[in-house]
């Protein structure tokens, strides 16, 4: 008797831990991919500029059970799967289709969004920019529940859910090389619906996280939104806040809300390290106009794991296509661009070709080329 009793209760406590256990995220047979770099010596990373989604690149990713842009970025698959540390920029709110899926100017994407992203491989993710605020907090919540779903991801940071969230440093370790992920905005379209929602860039917030950050990291990562919008040009309060950031210990300095490529910087530290900016990342994944949005650099830094300092800084150029036909352009039906492809920038003419921009590989190439070698020397690569 005693044993059938014992029996029962195992079968009850399995029972109430597979009632209790959460419901399968619909991301998660599609995990993050993580590195096929076997080369313990390095940790490689990557950086995107800019995930824009617009609403013509949410119509052309809707399926028949919800929406699917894996195929947009597939080009780039390999890539991520080489690099151990990929840092994408999520420009847009993406809380799911609760609070309406729009685009510009007030944005709101499905959460296959964010299972997308993860699905290339992006595992450190910023969520902090101008746009965070479009629909309120409980968007907010619902993005961040789902980031805490998607499998292989290293650091969220930027929006949160509340006082205490925003106060944490977020850490995380590869190869033997520890990080530090912080994230700031120097401004927002509308106000925070609570002072926690958005890290903003304020003393009060910045100068204790870069303290106990630089104290405890080998490596500090700071995202920052800021610039002037489609200007190639950096500005004062970009250099001041750079020079700011370097002088309180960051390592690399990931900059975005230009929409266009800018200069990248080397700045000294008090301790004589190096401090790695790049001011504007520009774009990935989007539907804009100009072909400075459509064009532009995915950053790739190697850190030594030895010495923990980053030992290169290259820049692998890109080309984000859409077809659009001369009649629709002129009469600036949006919603007819479809078939979204970003690629190598090298692998694209006979996409270009086909594009309204009147333009070439080597034709941007040179631009990108001048772009990021204004201030500090940056090798363009191929993969």
């Amino acid at each position: 008797m005693g044993l059938g009793i014992l029996t029962i209760v195992i079968m009850l406590f399995i029972l109430v831990r597979r009632t209790e256990a959460p419901s399968r995220h619909r991301g998660q047979d599609r995990p993050a991919s993580r590195s096929t770099d076997t080369d313990n010596s390095r940790v490689t990373m990557l950086a995107t500029g800019d995930w824009i989604a617009h609403d013509a690149i949410n119509a052309a990713a809707q399926t028949e059970t919800g929406y699917d842009y894996s195929s947009m970025t597939k080009p780039f698959k390999g890539i991520f799967a080489q690099s151990d540390v990929d840092f994408c920029n999520l420009a847009t709110l993406a809380g799911g289709e609760e609070f309406g899926i729009t685009g510009y100017p007030v944005f709101n994407a499905p959460l296959e969004w964010n299972r997308d992203m993860a699905g290339l491989g992006c595992n450190v993710i910023n969520t902090g920019t101008n746009h965070t605020n479009d629909k309120g907090q409980e968007p907010i919540t619902a993005e961040l529940n789902d980031w805490d779903k998607i499998q292989g991801v290293l650091a969220v940071a930027g929006a949160n859910r509340n006082q205490e969230e925003q106060q944490k440093v977020r850490y995380f370790e590869e190869k033997g090389v520890k990080f530090a992920f912080l994230s700031y905005s120097t401004y927002s379209n509308t106000p925070n619906p609570h002072p926690y929602s958005l890290n903003r860039f304020e003393d009060s917030l910045v100068l204790p996280q870069m303290q106990e950050a630089k104290a405890n990291a080998d490596i500090v990562i700071v995202s920052m939104r800021w610039g002037t919008e489609y200007s190639d040009e950096v500005n004062s309060a970009q250099i001041s806040a750079a020079q700011k950031l370097a002088g309180l210990g960051a390592d690399i300095i990931l900059g975005h809300g230009t929409h266009t490529l800018q200069a990248v910087d080397r700045l000294t530290q008090p301790d004589g390290n190096e401090t790695i900016v790049w001011y504007g990342l520009g774009n990935f994944l989007n539907a804009q106009l100009e072909v400075g949005g459509l064009t532009g650099c995915v950053a790739r830094l190697t850190i030594d794991t030895s010495s923990k300092k980053i030992s290169s800084n290259e820049c692998l150029p890109f080309y984000q296509h859409y077809d659009w036909s001369a009649t629709d352009k002129a009469n600036e039906n949006l919603m007819a661009r479809k078939n979204f492809l970003i690629m190598p920038l090298y692998q694209a003419q006979d996409y270009i070709n086909k594009s309204q921009l009147g333009t070439s590989v080597e034709e941007q190439t040179a631009r990108i080329e001048k772009a990021v070698n204004s201030r500090t020397q940056v090798k363009l690569i191929n993969n």
